[in-house]
């Protein structure tokens, strides 16, 4: 089970760091991907990180202002989200399947495992 966490209301300019916690499995075995989905628009992938924790790919939409990263020992994946703008409001969802490397682009349905989403607002 995945559970994506830390979503909230922010200004323009502000940040947010977004958890996804594993339950049931190791973390670290599989690539974890960041999605986020608008409202009346598609799911589209954000960042994702391999196995290891390398193999990152990032949508260039947030190239320079988003960092994921992992905490093996607490089993999470972490999103930084910095320069936060108004477009960047979504649903976050994070995603995983029994797969080691990231792709680029980021395809939903190419990963089988979902949490529930937390919902990023980005304004004034």
């Amino acid at each position: 089970q995945l559970q994506a966490s830390g979503g909230g209301l922010v200004q323009p300019g502000g940040s947010l760091r977004l958890s996804c916690v594993a339950s049931g499995f190791p973390l670290s075995y599989y690539r974890v991907a960041w999605f986020r989905q608008a409202p009346g628009k598609e799911r589209e992938g954000v960042s994702c990180s391999g196995s290891s924790g390398g193999s990152i790919v990032y949508a260039d939409s947030v190239k320079g202002r988003f960092t994921i990263s992992r905490s093996f020992d607490e089993n999470t994946v972490y999103l930084q989200m910095n320069s936060l703008k108004p477009e960047d409001t979504a649903v976050y969802y994070c995603a995983t399947d029994k797969t080691t490397m990231c792709d680029d682009p980021l395809t939903p349905h190419e990963f089988d495992f979902w949490g529930r989403g937390t919902l990023v607002t980005v304004s004034s």
